[in-house]
């Protein structure tokens, strides 16, 4: 079977490039092989960044349509493909609620289950020219995988009816406008940015991003509970040795005096 992935861990940093030709359709074989990689990297403890790019020309293009058209011809083609949508349901939430930071690299097209999918991911920086959207009403669907609910608590009702209830496609520079990804660059240049935005966050202190990234899920759950979790996990980072070296650093550095400047 042809790889579907590429897989390294180094630095801190584990890079998952989607390699499947042409375009990173999305079937249900990939969603079984994407939750197993999933399983391999949570049995280790020696990475802080999940970096998700591709070394296709596009990011991924969407849901496997010729996998969902063999579908049609069956008694019941509806509960098929709902239990398609159920399982990559099932593997994207797992990527969207991985204690590590995640950083999705868009360098070519995201489109429907491709955007989803990087959706999952807490950054998102795009190249200027890539082609982002969740066109899915066009073909008579949805985009099932997450996509209203996602794009919606990210970009608000009114930018999620725009780009579903019109099946419009953006590119990386509008894209970040709108806020669907924080960071738009070059296409020369979005390897390079995206390596050195993985290896920035990864020399941060896991603790300190575990607890953060759990705070920022929190902050839509009630009025009171994300300030809560601030005073509780927040107090508790004190005790992490991290907290203890970085401060005792600092105030070590602030502590010494400024040179003389010279006459």
């Amino acid at each position: 079977m042809t790889a579907l992935f590429e897989n390294q861990v180094a630095d801190r940093i584990a890079t998952v490039t989607l390699c499947r030709a042409p375009v990173n359709a999305l079937s249900e074989e990939w969603g079984e092989a994407f939750g197993a990689l999933l399983d391999q990297l949570g049995a280790r403890d020696d990475w802080t960044v999940l970096h998700l790019r591709s070394n296709q020309k596009v990011f991924a293009a969407g849901a496997d349509l010729a996998q969902i058209d063999g579908w049609a011809g069956e008694a019941r083609p509806g509960p098929r493909l709902a239990l398609y949508i159920e399982r990559l349901q099932a593997v994207f939430a797992r990527l969207a609620s991985l204690p590590q930071v995640t950083l999705a690299e868009i360098g070519g097209a995201a489109l429907g289950g491709g955007l989803e999918l990087a959706l999952c991911c807490d950054l998102r920086i795009a190249a200027n020219e890539a082609k982002l959207g969740l066109p899915e009403v066009g073909l008579g669907l949805i985009p099932g995988l997450g996509g209203t609910q996602r794009l919606t608590r990210l970009a608000g009702a009114g930018i999620a009816s725009r780009l579903i209830l019109g099946a419009e496609v953006l590119d990386g520079t509008a894209a970040k406008e709108l806020g669907l990804v924080q960071w738009a660059v070059p296409r020369a240049a979005i390897a390079g940015e995206a390596s050195q935005l993985a290896r920035r966050v990864a020399a941060l202190p896991p603790p300190a991003l575990r607890v953060a990234k759990q705070l920022i899920a929190a902050a839509g759950a009630s009025a009171t509970t994300g300030y809560a979790l601030e005073r509780e996990l927040g107090g508790a980072l004190l005790e992490t040795p991290e907290a203890r070296e970085r401060i005792a650093a600092f105030l070590q550095r602030s502590a010494k005096p400024a040179p003389t400047p010279s006459p």
